[in-house]
């Protein structure tokens, strides 16, 4: 893939709004395009991703651990971004990311993440404070919700 296609996939990745031209220049550098087949796992359950994938094409669904929750969600929008915290934190995710269709990914490495934020304290601090808000938005979404669960 050129260097130029994949910072272009980057540019429309809604996380990645907090790079500049030059560090989505080198996050492409680095990045690798991936293809997966209808009815694969693309992440499962207890895996600890080594960084986060761009959707570039096709439908995902992603099942969370528990089988609480029946119908999975489904993802279709180029530039979503799948396990943008996997980026910066070497956790194991609590949901499974299957294909749906054929999907093709731009696989980010953490390490090449996290190299950039340490050579860029601005990136660094663009990337804390994208985290914050949107760690803020879910808890005001979940919040609301909280009052009408009743604990047994």
């Amino acid at each position: 893939m050129q260097i130029d296609d994949a910072a272009a996939i980057l540019a429309g990745a809604d996380f990645f709004e907090i790079c500049t031209d030059e560090e989505r220049r080198m996050l492409a550098f680095a990045s690798e395009r991936k293809r997966y087949a209808a009815g694969s796992v693309i992440m499962t359950s207890g895996e600890v991703p080594g960084g986060a994938q761009v959707l570039i094409s096709g439908s995902i669904s992603i099942s969370p651990d528990s089988n609480a929750e029946p119908n999975p969600y489904v993802v279709s929008q180029p530039g979503s971004v799948i396990s943008a915290m996997a980026l910066l934190t070497e956790r194991p995710r609590e949901v499974t990311v299957t294909a749906i269709s054929v999907v093709e990914t731009l696989f980010v490495p953490r390490i090449s993440f996290l190299k950039l934020a340490n050579e860029s304290p601005e990136l660094a601090r663009r990337a804390s404070a994208r985290i914050r808000r949107d760690l803020v938005s879910f808890v005001s979404a979940v919040t609301p919700m909280r009052k009408k669960i009743k604990k047994d």
